[in-house]
């Protein structure tokens, strides 16, 4: 089965607390502290396989969550670090994030990896806050919370040549003589319900994979017919094979066919005419099949290459094979192209991690929110005062008293933070 869209929920580990521990050995007075460090949770990585074709796998496993890291341990000894989760995927995977459409990943190389969810660091213990003021601390931090992100996973198959055209014109039989692909193939529409890939090596020229695009038709772009679950396919090509039936059983004129499917691809991504074209006209050994081409012919200058062929007699193959191979040699890739804006955008890093957000409540009372609050929350443990102490000491140093200056605060006023309220003191 060919799988080529999934949705999956992926998850990163927590990471470890770490602990509060005093030393406790006979004879050893004041040992101090000794709580270890929590360990990092696992990450959720995706790695590209060639070896792989599909995101069949993926089908079926709707939810992907790392462990999370292992709490310190008393000695001072750190807590173990959860295994990262490796996904494997096709070469030509794209990782969306599902909920902003964000490009995470684009995975075109043969064992690149990439990180979607980074794993929680782990928190220090109790023997990590230790200073010369403060021998015996009873605080630690608890580990960094993991990632939850809704991915839309796509695979664009690394083709380099695609086959086009309406259904029935050969595509599938012409990959099958060219290449050791064995597709389904018959006499009617839309026989070809996933994209074939063969490799063509023949004929002493550097081997190329050929893919053929199945079920474009008349509105494909807009989603009639398959044309739309595989255009996406086209977008890794470097060449296109523009097949168009010259058989009269075709009851279809062959210009207006290539017409169609020109415009299919133009109003899916204009970008895709830019590809070289090989206009191919294929059944050639069929009844009127030449005066068919003939005609054909009128509507193209003298310098636009067609190239008649037969798959049934084999004629012009070699010739196709040879300028395909040749404008491989010619054309880039086509991986990440990205639209060009003739338009100068300034682009400002906001680093979400450090924010800090004020809302005035009413006159007197002001609420504290943001990234960095949520972070140092989840990492505090308010069991004890001096806890709750370092953890409005950190705030003040990223600046929130400023903030809350330049919001309006008076000494006295009420500042509530995640439930509980605190008195400004200026």
């Amino acid at each position: 089965m060919f799988i080529d869209e999934v949705n999956v929920v992926v998850r990163s580990g927590k990471g470890g607390d770490g602990i509060v521990s005093f030393r406790r050995e006979k004879h050893v007075p004041l040992g101090g502290p000794n709580g270890g460090d929590g360990g990092k949770g696992g990450s959720v990585i995706f790695e590209a396989d060639e070896g792989m074709s599909t995101l069949m796998d993926l089908k079926f496993q709707k939810h992907i969550f790392a462990k999370a890291g292992e709490n310190g341990k008393t000695k001072n000894m750190r807590g173990k670090d959860a295994e990262d989760v490796i996904v494997k995927v096709p070469l030509g995977t794209t990782v969306y994030d599902a909920d902003s459409n964000e490009v995470l990943a684009d995975l075109v190389v043969h064992s690149q990896r990439e990180v979607i969810a980074k794993g929680g660091n782990g928190g220090r213990g109790n023997s990590g806050f230790a200073t010369s003021k403060n021998k015996a601390p009873r605080i630690q931090e608890n580990g960094e919370m993991g990632i939850e992100l809704n991915l839309h996973i796509e695979l664009k198959l690394l083709a380099d040549v695609g086959i086009i055209g309406f259904p029935s014109v050969g595509k599938s039989t012409l990959i099958t003589i060219l290449s050791n692909s064995r597709p389904k193939i018959a006499d009617y529409p839309f026989t070809t319900l996933i994209p074939n890939l063969g490799v063509v090596n023949r004929n002493n020229v550097k081997p190329f994979v050929l893919a053929d695009m199945p079920g474009l038709i008349e509105g494909a772009s807009q989603g009639q017919g398959l044309g739309i679950e595989f255009l996406k396919h086209i977008e890794r090509t470097r060449v296109l094979i523009h097949m168009v039936d010259m058989s009269k059983e075709s009851l279809r004129d062959p210009y207006n066919d290539f017409l169609i499917i020109n415009k299919e691809l133009e109003e899916y991504n204009p970008s895709l005419l830019e590809r070289p074209q090989i206009i191919v006209a294929s059944k050639m050994d069929t009844d009127y099949a030449e005066e068919r081409l003939a005609e054909f012919r009128k509507h193209f200058d003298n310098d636009t290459e067609i190239i008649p062929i037969s798959v049934m007699t084999n004629d012009n193959l070699d010739k196709l094979v040879y300028r395909v191979a040749q404008l491989l040699e010619e054309t880039p890739f086509f991986y990440k192209k990205e639209d060009v804006i003739d338009e100068y955008v300034e682009y400002n890093f906001v680093d979400d991690q450090s924010e800090i957000i004020i809302d005035k409540k009413d006159e007197n009372r002001y609420e504290v929110s943001g990234k960095l609050v949520e972070r140092m929350l989840n990492k505090s443990n308010f069991m004890t005062d001096e806890s709750v102490i370092i953890f409005l000491t950190r705030l003040r140093k990223a600046g929130l008293d400023d903030r809350l200056r330049n919001a309006g605060a008076k000494e006295g006023d009420t500042i509530v933070i995640a439930g509980d309220e605190y008195e400004f003191i200026d």
